[in-house]
C-alpha cells in the first residue's frame, strides 16, 4: 500500500468537502424535530458506501432510526472486518457558545491544528471518524488493495443509547458475521503519540424528579415553611459524594476491579503534562477521587456527575417563586465488572431513601451499557499495533478511555468477535461541547492508517 499517502494527498480536497457536506445535515437523534434530517443522513451514508465500492448496500429499518448496511465480499474464504460507526450527533446546545453555527462547517487553523480543523457538530464524534472508513474503502477498491471482506454497520441512535442496535443484531447474526469489529469513535494521545484504546467505561444514565407542593408558591408567603425542591435536590446530590469524592451509594464499589501497582505504573508511562492539561481547560486545579491520578480518575475509576439540573424560574429578571418541582440528569461512568442495570437499581434505591418526607422523589433510568477491556496479546490488537507503527513510524501506546461505547460489550456477546478501537481524535476536540472540531491532519491520517489495519490483519490471519 505504498500509494496510500499519494492517493490521500491527491484527493484530500474532495475528502474534506464530502465530510463538510455530511456535517451540514443536523442528524440530531435526541430531538424528534430533526427526524427527517436523521433519515436524510442515513440515505447520504448509503450513497457514499455505494460510491466507495460496496457491492451491496441497504437501509435496514428498526423500531427507531435505521441502520445503514454495506458490504464488499471478495472471497468467502478470506477474513471479514465489520466496521461500526454512527451517523447521528449530539444536540448542539448551548448555541450561544459556538463561535460559528454548528451545522455550517468552517475550517480554521489552531495552535494544535496548523493545517486546519473542521468545526461543526459531529466533526469528530462520529461523522468524521466514521467517514474515514468510507474513504479508506474507496482507496482499497479503486487501487485493488482490499485484502479481505468488509462489512459496514452505521447506526443512527448511538447518541441516545443505541436502544435498537441489540434488536437489529439479534435478527441479523449471519449478515453481521465477522472476524473482527473495527471502530473509530475514540481518540489518541496526541498527533505524534499514537495510541489504541483498550478499555471503555460503562454507563448508567438517570433522571430524577423531586416534587414538593402541588403548585409553585410565593417564596415570601411560603418560604421557610414548605420544602423547596431545588434546595432539597441540591442537598441530595451533594450527599452522593463524600469529602474524598468517593461515591456514597451502598454497594457501588462492590464489583470495582482494583488494578495492580504494575498496571498503574504502565498507565503512568503515557505522556501527560498536568499544567498543560489545566491550561487547556482554563482551570485552577484538577478535582477527583482521592488517591488516584488525573489519568486514572478519567479512565479506570467510576464516576458520578450531574449533567443537567433545572427547576423554578430561569427567565430574564426576577420571579420570587418556590417551585413545585426540580429535576436533574445524572450519569455514572462505570468500570468493567460493574453491571449498569445493577448500579441503576442501587442508585434508585439510595436516592429514594435519602429524600426527606417533605418531598416526593421519582427516579427513571434512561439508558446504559457495560464497560469493556480489549486484551493486548491478541492477533487483532497486533494488527492495529502494526498499522499504527507503519503509518506513524512508532508503535502505539495501549490506553484505557474514560468514555463509553456501550454496544462494544454487546458485540462480543452476540457476535463472538473482538473489537479494535482505532480512534484519531484528540481530547481537545470538544466532542459533545460547543465548537466541536476534528483536525484535517487527523482525518486524513485516519484514512491513511485504516487500510494498513486491513493489510496486517489479513496477513496475520493467514499465518494462524
Amino acid at each position: 500500500m505504498s500509494d496510500i499517502k499519494k492517493y490521500v494527498e491527491e484527493h484530500k480536497d474532495r475528502f474534506i468537502q464530502e465530510l463538510v457536506d455530511l456535517l451540514k445535515i443536523p442528524s440530531i437523534s435526541a430531538d424528534s424535530a430533526y427526524k427527517q434530517d436523521v433519515l436524510k443522513t442515513a440515505d447520504a451514508v448509503k450513497e457514499k458506501l455505494q460510491e466507495a465500492g460496496c457491492d451491496h448496500t441497504e437501509i435496514c429499518e428498526t423500531p427507531g432510526y435505521p441502520i445503514v448496511y454495506g458490504e464488499k465480499i471478495i472471497d468467502k474464504n478470506l477474513p471479514t472486518v465489520l466496521v461500526y460507526g454512527h451517523y447521528d450527533v449530539q444536540p448542539p446546545d448551548p448555541l450561544d457558545l459556538w463561535e460559528s453555527p454548528p451545522f455550517e462547517p468552517v475550517i480554521k487553523e489552531t495552535k494544535l491544528h496548523p493545517q486546519g480543523a473542521i468545526f461543526a457538530r459531529g466533526a469528530c464524534d462520529d461523522k468524521g471518524q466514521m467517514y474515514m472508513h468510507v474513504k479508506a474503502l474507496e482507496y482499497m477498491t479503486r487501487n485493488n488493495e482490499l485484502p479481505c471482506n468488509v462489512k459496514f454497520m452505521i447506526e443512527g441512535e448511538e447518541e441516545v443509547g443505541s436502544a435498537n442496535l441489540g434488536w437489529f443484531i439479534e435478527r441479523n447474526q449471519d449478515k453481521l458475521s465477522n472476524d473482527v469489529i473495527l471502530i473509530s469513535d475514540t481518540g489518541m494521545i496526541s498527533k505524534d503519540v499514537p495510541s489504541v484504546t483498550t478499555g471503555l467505561r460503562g454507563l448508567s444514565y438517570m433522571e430524577v424528579e423531586v416534587t414538593g407542593p402541588n403548585r409553585d408558591l410565593h417564596s415570601g408567603l411560603y418560604g421557610g415553611a414548605v420544602a423547596n425542591p431545588i434546595n432539597i435536590l441540591a442537598k441530595m446530590i451533594a450527599s452522593l459524594q463524600d469529602e474524598n469524592n468517593h461515591i456514597t451509594i451502598p454497594g457501588f464499589y462492590d464489583r470495582v476491579e482494583e488494578l495492580t501497582d504494575e498496571e498503574r505504573e504502565k498507565m503512568a508511562e503515557a505522556p501527560f503534562d498536568l499544567e498543560e492539561y489545566k491550561e487547556k481547560l482554563d482551570i485552577g486545579d484538577v478535582h477527583g477521587e482521592k488517591g488516584y491520578s488525573t489519568l486514572e480518575r478519567a479512565s479506570i475509576r467510576p464516576t458520578l456527575d450531574v449533567n443537567g439540573i433545572w427547576g423554578g424560574y430561569t427567565g430574564e429578571g426576577a420571579k420570587t417563586v418556590l417551585p413545585s418541582k426540580a429535576y436533574a440528569k445524572i450519569s455514572m461512568r462505570l468500570v468493567p465488572n460493574q453491571d449498569w442495570k445493577e448500579i441503576s437499581e442501587l442508585f434508585k434505591k439510595h436516592f429514594e431513601s435519602i429524600a426527606p418526607k417533605s418531598v416526593k422523589v421519582k427516579v427513571n433510568t434512561h439508558h446504559g451499557g457495560q464497560g469493556y477491556v480489549t486484551p493486548i496479546d491478541t492477533l487483532e490488537y497486533q494488527a492495529a499495533n502494526d498499522a499504527y507503527a507503519e503509518a506513524f513510524g512508532k508503535e502505539p501506546i495501549p490506553q484505557r478511555s474514560g468514555g463509553s461505547i456501550p454496544i462494544v460489550s454487546l458485540f462480543e456477546k452476540e457476535l463472538k468477535s473482538k473489537t479494535i478501537l482505532m480512534g484519531f481524535g484528540l481530547d481537545t476536540d470538544a466532542i459533545h461541547s460547543p465548537n466541536e472540531h476534528f483536525g484535517v491532519w487527523n482525518y486524513l491520517k485516519g484514512i491513511e492508517t485504516i487500510p494498513l489495519f486491513f493489510k496486517h490483519f489479513t496477513k496475520l490471519k493467514s499465518e494462524e
